[in-house]
C-alpha cells in the first residue's frame, strides 16, 4: 500500500455524512466503477468534466477522471490499491496542466461506509494530494521551497489559483 510522507502532504480533506440507507447496501467499488459521466459531472458542476473506468495492464481496476482545480486541468489516473464493497483506497499519479507549465501531484482518495447503531451509514470521501514530481521547472520550484512555510503557502496558492509560482 501507498505510503504518505507527511511532509510532502500539500492538502487534505475528507466529508462524512450519515445516509439513511442499510451498511449491507452499501456498495462503493460497484458504484465507483460503473460511475456514468454524467453522474460524475452533476457531482460538480461545472469542474467535473469527464469520468470513466478501465483496468491497468496488470489487471487492476482502475478510475479515470477530469477536472478543473482553478485554472488547473487535472486528469487523474486512479488505481485500486484497495477495492471493497465498504473501502476503497484509490492512488493516482495525476497530470495537471496550468497556464505556467504541466506537472504532476500523487492524489489518494479513500471512500469508506461505516455501520451505525441506528441502521443508517456513514459515508466519509477524502482526498489527500501530495507534492508534485521533480519532473517540470513548475515541481522543481516546490522542492525549493520545501522548508519555507510562508512560501509554500504562496506556492500552494498559485497552484490552484494558476498563477506562476513565487522564485522565492
Amino acid at each position: 500500500m501507498t505510503s504518505i510522507r507527511a511532509d510532502l502532504v500539500l492538502s487534505q480533506s475528507a466529508f462524512s455524512h450519515v445516509v439513511d440507507v442499510p451498511f449491507d447496501a452499501i456498495d462503493i467499488a460497484s458504484w465507483l466503477f460503473a460511475l456514468p459521466d454524467a453522474e460524475y459531472q452533476r457531482c460538480a458542476p461545472p469542474d467535473h468534466i469527464a469520468a470513466g473506468a478501465t483496468w491497468t495492464d496488470d489487471g487492476r481496476r482502475m478510475s479515470i477522471n477530469v477536472e478543473q482545480i482553478g485554472t488547473g486541468l487535472v486528469v487523474q489516473h486512479y488505481v485500486g490499491e484497495i477495492t471493497e464493497k465498504n473501502y476503497c483506497r484509490m492512488v493516482s499519479l495525476s497530470d495537471v496542466f496550468t497556464p505556467h507549465g504541466r506537472t504532476k501531484v500523487q492524489v489518494i482518495w479513500e471512500l469508506s461506509a461505516k455501520q451505525l447503531a441506528d441502521g443508517k451509514t456513514e459515508y466519509t470521501n477524502s482526498v489527500i494530494r501530495i507534492r508534485p514530481t521533480i519532473s517540470s521547472p513548475l515541481s522543481r520550484k516546490w522542492v525549493f521551497l520545501s522548508n519555507r512555510p510562508r512560501a509554500i503557502a504562496r506556492a500552494r496558492r498559485a497552484i490552484i489559483t494558476g498563477e506562476r509560482p513565487p522564485l522565492c
